[in-house]
């Protein structure tokens, strides 16, 4: 009973059981005449909250700092720490999950992105459809800008397809400097690695047993399993094509990001067009043939 809401609620009490108001407030520590307040601060919160309770609702797995961005577009302009209040006054928060303790590194990150375009990485990520198709999505990410260049599902993916997938993008956007990945046997095969090579683009390869080095896939990759995949409910292969490139066209667009100052990869990319660009190579015509 410290704040004076909680002792007016206690003052109630004691009256509803026969104490005088002038005995109760005595009792309590509370005037009188604070019992006559109405605050005007649950009026004056309830659209914010309203707004906050539906967008909730649209993306459930979205913390305070994400959904204060999207009420700052529709126009409700809050700090974060207002934000933050309204959050737990709703009783909007997400359960906490139980971190293992990481030994820290004082290595530096390994090939930073210094440009668009620069570095891209790619992981694969598994799931199942309900009617019990294996579903296999292969997820490519340019590092600088955390845009999501695709994201190819099937239920096989292998090192051709890969290929036949890294052509197309490098045809629309030209080729990156360096391509980053862990050590997969699709990423490590004979054909990806000579297509690569006969590119020119570098491949970083992370050390087994150490994620962290594609931190910037990683971190995708988790938001991929945990506001898409672990929401949606896939009956097929189809619908998961179809949903999957929903979300990582709202993913690109519309969700903010923290990395990047709450702004949106595209935005941030849009930010940097000034910034001097790693120079982009086309890719030639004749590995586009081969591997089409």
């Amino acid at each position: 009973m410290v704040s004076l809401p909680a002792r007016r609620q206690q003052v109630g009490l004691l009256i509803d059981r026969g104490v005088s108001q002038r005995r109760a407030c005595r009792l309590i520590g509370v005037a009188r005449s604070a019992l006559k307040y109405v605050s005007t601060m649950d009026a004056k919160d309830a659209p914010a909250i309203d707004a906050m309770k539906r967008l909730s609702g649209m993306y459930p797995r979205y913390g305070y700092r994400c959904i204060r961005i999207f009420l700052v577009r529709e126009g409700h302009s809050m700090s974060p720490s207002r934000a933050e209040r309204l959050w737990r006054k709703a009783k909007l928060q997400l359960p906490t999950k139980r971190r293992r303790k990481r030994i820290s590194s004082s290595s530096p990150r390994p090939l930073p992105p210094r440009a668009a375009n620069h570095v891209w990485a790619y992981d694969f990520v598994f799931d199942a459809c309900a009617n019990g198709q294996k579903l296999k999505c292969l997820a490519i990410v340019d590092e600088f800008a955390r845009e999501c260049l695709a994201i190819d599902v099937a239920g096989s993916i292998r090192s051709a397809r890969v290929v036949e997938l890294l052509a197309r993008l490098m045809s629309e956007r030209g080729i990156p400097a360096f391509i980053r990945s862990d050590n997969g046997p699709e990423f490590v095969s004979m054909a990806v690695l000579r297509w690569l090579t006969e590119n020119k683009v570098e491949t970083v390869h992370i050390d087994p047993g150490k994620p962290w080095q594609t931190g910037t896939n990683e971190s995708f990759n988790g938001r991929l399993r945990d506001e898409c995949l672990n929401v949606e409910w896939f009956r097929t292969r189809r619908e998961a094509r179809i949903v999957i490139e929903a979300w990582r066209r709202h993913y690109n667009a519309v969700r903010p990001h923290s990395s990047l100052d709450y702004l949106t990869p595209l935005e941030f990319s849009q930010q940097h067009r000034d910034r001097p660009q790693i120079p982009n190579r086309a890719i030639s015509q004749e590995s586009l043939v081969r591997n089409s």
